[in-house]
């Protein structure tokens, strides 16, 4: 590390050159819709999730950057080879000769958000314009020192990989378990009944405010919350917003309510749903979700929970959805679908043997999880150290 440190030092002792992302790079947009994707296709396609889908044609066939311009806004993926890509996706290409296309990737990754904090259009849902991105300003060093960066840089975005790799291979063998003790054939042996969510929940839209007043007054569930997490809590819940007593009646939230992601740009965030395990006085729940209320004493909370992220019920979700330029759902469409409801004594040790498997393989203090996160501070540390340049001294 001194190495690499004294070389910046030395030649770059009066700063670098900063050049705007457009002048380096060519920045273009995917042209298709969330639902080109194909199970099972030959290429890559990148949409603004964090995961990779794939397809049977594509567009571009070199070294590229992609970057979420909405959605996980500012997320950036690198990728050489054939692929294509979402209309809301920006894809970087034939890079300026003086710029190593990883050295930017690691620079991109490192300060693009915040850049985009303060100059991205703001709502519920934030996105890039074009011209703010190509304003991004990336600053250039020597060549040499630009491979040294991404050499050690790539060292622990590598070992990430690697650690991630083998906690996805873990998570999947946790979600096989999940989706067979859920399956028809285990729940024949014990009994169940197959219910329509239509015969066992009330479907209600969420509040919709203007952005002056979000930041204060009471708790309210977003669509965040709801992708991020499928059990919600107080304790998890950050967002606040200003209501009326009416609009507080009218999109109260309690335990038990299931909350549905109603719009999204991807199939795989459509549908993803959340359950709330305590109440929260006085809490309401944003337009981009759907409340479903239990209307029936024959479902615990937290089986729901896991229920509704197995396997089967997603593809049902993402089948039953509806795909223009953004995916959607809704009341009538999420009531026509079914689970299986086993006695209450069932769900209990259903859950008690999920909710164990589930900490194996989850709790962040232990094991995969703890290392990963370990590796990504050191990384983050010395990218801190490596990136971090003035802009070059000028003599008049």
């Amino acid at each position: 590390m001194t190495k690499i440190e004294e070389m910046i030092k030395k030649l770059c002792h009066n700063g670098v050159e900063w050049k705007e992302l457009g002048v380096l790079c060519k920045i273009e947009t995917g042209k298709l819709n969330v639902n080109a994707s194909v199970d099972g296709g030959e290429y890559p396609f990148f949409t603004t999730a964090k995961e990779v889908s794939f397809i049977d044609t594509y567009r571009w066939d070199s070294e590229a950057l992609l970057i979420a311009g909405n959605a996980n806004v500012g997320e950036v993926k690198y990728y050489l080879g054939k692929f294509n890509a979402y209309q809301r996706t920006y894809v970087l290409t034939r890079l300026d000769n003086n710029v190593q296309l990883k050295f930017l990737y690691h620079y991109i990754k490192y300060n693009l958000k915040q850049y985009l904090e303060a100059n991205t259009k703001k709502g519920a849902m934030s996105y890039i314009v074009l011209s703010t991105l190509k304003g991004f300003k990336i600053p250039i060093p020597p060549l040499e020192i630009q491979q040294e960066i991404v050499k050690i840089l790539d060292k622990f975005t590598d070992y990430v990989t690697e650690l991630t790799t083998e906690l996805t291979q873990r998570q999947k063998q946790y979600e096989y378990f999940r989706d067979l003790l859920l399956s028809e054939t285990e729940l024949t042996k014990v009994g169940f009944e197959w219910k329509t969510l239509g015969e066992l929940f009330d479907f209600k839209n969420g509040l919709n405010k203007g952005k002056e007043f979000f930041g204060k007054g009471k708790l309210i569930i977003n669509y965040t919350d709801v992708y991020k997490n499928k059990k919600l809590s107080s304790k998890i819940l950050k967002g606040m917003v200003e209501v009326t007593e009416t609009e507080q009646l009218r999109y109260d939230i309690r335990r038990g309510d299931v909350f549905f992601t109603r719009t999204s740009e991807t199939k795989d965030e459509i549908g993803k749903t959340s359950v709330l395990l305590d109440d929260v006085s006085g809490g309401v729940f944003s337009g981009f979700v759907l409340r479903a209320r239990p209307k029936t004493k024959l479902l615990l909370p937290e089986y729901c929970a896991y229920c509704f992220s197995s396997s089967e019920f997603r593809k049902d979700i993402v089948r039953y959805s509806t795909y223009t330029t953004r995916a959607l759902t809704n009341g009538a469409t999420l009531s026509k679908l079914g689970i299986p409801v086993p006695p209450l004594d069932i769900q209990k040790w259903l859950v008690q043997v999920l909710d164990n498997f589930d900490t194996v393989s989850n709790d962040l203090n232990i094991g995969l999880p703890k290392e990963i996160e370990l590796r990504q501070k050191q990384y983050e540390y010395y990218r801190d150290k490596l990136l971090t340049f003035d802009e070059i001294s000028r003599k008049e």
